[in-house]
């Protein structure tokens, strides 16, 4: 079973992510972890991605593309399925999702939206942020009040239509992403 999960920045998509790989035994696609490790890979991806990378450039739909192929078409997660985090985050990378697991013979069986409350979502991030500064516990440097906001935005800009793509295909299922961590996984399990 292969899924997307989606929603803006401080949902829980990857404390969900972590649930169905614990509970499941998923293999979590984070595009952000499969270039980190390609850059020090050694391979011939790897080393297009650090040069992108080393350039300060950001990587191309292309090298994205190519480096799923080759976590899909491993064998790694064959009968267990994967969960897509962090990608796609344009209509572009969806169609070129879509295209790839159907040359791969795969399909994308749900996508599903972790839907919040903004006001309610930047409040709790923030606290959380607070609660860890304020026990001595490493705070991400981007979960400010300011900087949540431009992450918000840029969801909103890149990130978004993809709800309605994935509606109009029939593949869109939403959660409510501010319950109760437990909950929000009971959800998303009655979805799969």
């Amino acid at each position: 079973m292969n899924i997307i999960l989606l929603g803006p920045p401080g949902a829980g998509k990857g404390t969900q992510a972590e649930r169905l790989v614990a509970e499941r035994g998923m293999i979590q696609l984070s595009t952000g972890d499969m270039l980190r490790e390609a850059k020090t890979s050694g391979t011939e991806m790897g080393k297009r991605v650090a040069e992108v990378m080393d350039r300060g450039d950001l990587v191309t739909d292309e090298i994205v593309i190519g480096l799923i192929r080759e976590k899909i078409t491993g064998g790694e997660g064959s009968g267990k399925g994967f969960i897509f985090d962090g990608f796609p985050r344009t209509l572009a990378q969806a169609d070129a999702l879509g295209a790839l697991l159907e040359e791969t013979g795969q399909t994308l069986d749900h996508v599903i939206e972790l839907q919040v409350d903004d006001e309610v979502l930047v409040g709790r991030i923030v606290g959380r942020a607070e609660a860890a500064a304020a026990a001595g516990q490493p705070v991400r440097a981007d979960d400010n009040e300011e900087s949540l906001k431009i992450r918000l935005m840029e969801y909103y800009k890149k990130t978004s239509p993809l709800t309605g793509y994935y509606y109009a295909k029939g593949d869109l299922k939403g959660v409510d992403g501010l319950g109760e961590i437990d909950q929000v996984a009971s959800d998303v399990a009655a979805i799969l």
